[in-house]
């Protein structure tokens, strides 16, 4: 399993079982890819380490937000 160090998932990349948004990307050695929320990244991936690369964002819901320094 990889994590990158900057995000290569976005808002835009939903779970294929579920629609929420997908944290983590399986890349098939046979082609194509699945992306997965955490939740069924976790329930998934064991399955698929054999057959795909992984790459997992999910620790992105565990980082304290950014906070935007504003001058009041």
């Amino acid at each position: 399993m990889t994590t990158a160090l900057a995000p290569t998932l976005t808002a835009a990349d939903r779970c294929d079982r579920c629609g929420a948004q997908a944290y983590v990307r399986a890349t098939l050695h046979v082609g194509g890819e699945l992306l997965f929320c955490a939740h069924h990244g976790r329930e998934h991936l064991p399955k698929l380490r054999d057959h795909a690369e992984i790459v997992d964002e999910s620790d992105r819901l565990t980082e304290p937000p950014a906070v935007a320094d504003i001058d009041v």
